[in-house]
């Protein structure tokens, strides 16, 4: 090959994975070293695990593994690696980070993820249990989601 073609080949390349970057981080809030506005911990694993999950929700939704329930605005997980007999997690389809970033146009995704856990504890007839969200420094994915657990 030439080296004109290689070039070519190198640049096309380039400008693909730009557009498909594009797309996949189009609704993401800025975590990624990639954006130089609003990046405290930019490589940490809960901030690139955030991304991932981001991408996730958002864009591939039918690939998630565990899902037990879902609407247009949020999607319910039994977690991965329980610790009680009953440990789901509500993650809203919006990109949050944390309950510190909520704004306004949040509103209808919190209210949809309050009556899916509502949903969940009526469906499973839960009379004890605990509905709780991980701040900064205590999440291990910094993409905002809530944990119902019961015995």
């Amino acid at each position: 090959m030439t080296k004109r073609k290689i070039f070519l080949i190198a640049v096309g390349s380039l400008l693909i994975g730009i557009v498909i970057g594009g797309y996949l981080f189009s609704q993401t809030q800025p975590r990624s070293f990639l954006s130089l506005k609003k990046c405290d911990n930019c490589l940490s694993p809960s901030d690139l695990g955030g991304l991932i999950a981001s991408i996730g929700i958002q864009k591939f939704p039918g690939m998630l593994p565990s899902v037990v329930f879902e609407t247009d605005k949020t999607i319910v997980i039994r977690h991965p690696s329980p610790k009680t007999r009953i440990h789901y997690v509500i993650i809203p389809k919006r990109d949050i980070k944390n309950v510190g970033d909520i704004s306004e146009e949040n509103a209808p995704y919190f209210i949809d993820a309050f009556a899916v856990t509502q949903k969940l504890i009526q469906d499973e007839k839960l009379s004890r249990y605990r509905f709780y969200s991980n701040g900064p420094g205590y999440q291990t994915v910094t993409y905002l989601h809530f944990h119902l657990i019961a015995k």
